[in-house]
């Protein structure tokens, strides 16, 4: 049974940086995409930052130049570090993983808020 476990959200002040991480476990497969969505209060899930088993990273316009993905295609891990945080990146994070380009996987979400 394939999970992913998140740990790294919390606090921080507008400005700030935090570092999420994302530990896959269930597989020998090697994920072919893992990354990270989010989820505001009253807001649709969107796709933060993704990145293939080749390397290919996908960014939200919201978050180019700010993220940065990470990715350890032996461990299927991934981390998203943030920097530069402001108010609208409060959100649920929710690690992501997709398998044989067929199975979709969710991690348990960790929140982010972003508050003086």
């Amino acid at each position: 049974q394939v999970q992913l476990v998140e740990s790294g959200g919390g606090l921080v002040q507008p400005g700030g940086s935090l570092r999420l991480s994302c530990a896959a476990s269930g597989t020998l497969w090697t994920f072919d995409t893992m990354g990270w969505y989010r989820q505001a209060p009253g807001k649709q899930r969107e796709m933060v930052a993704v990145v293939t088993s080749g390397g290919r990273a996908n960014y939200a316009d919201s978050v180019k130049g700010r993220f940065a993905l990470s990715r350890d295609n032996a461990k299927n891990t991934v981390s998203l570090q943030m920097a530069s945080l402001k108010p609208e990146d409060t959100a649920a994070y929710f690690c992501y993983a997709n398998l044989l380009k067929t199975y979709d996987f969710w991690g348990q979400g960790t929140q982010v808020t972003v508050s003086s």
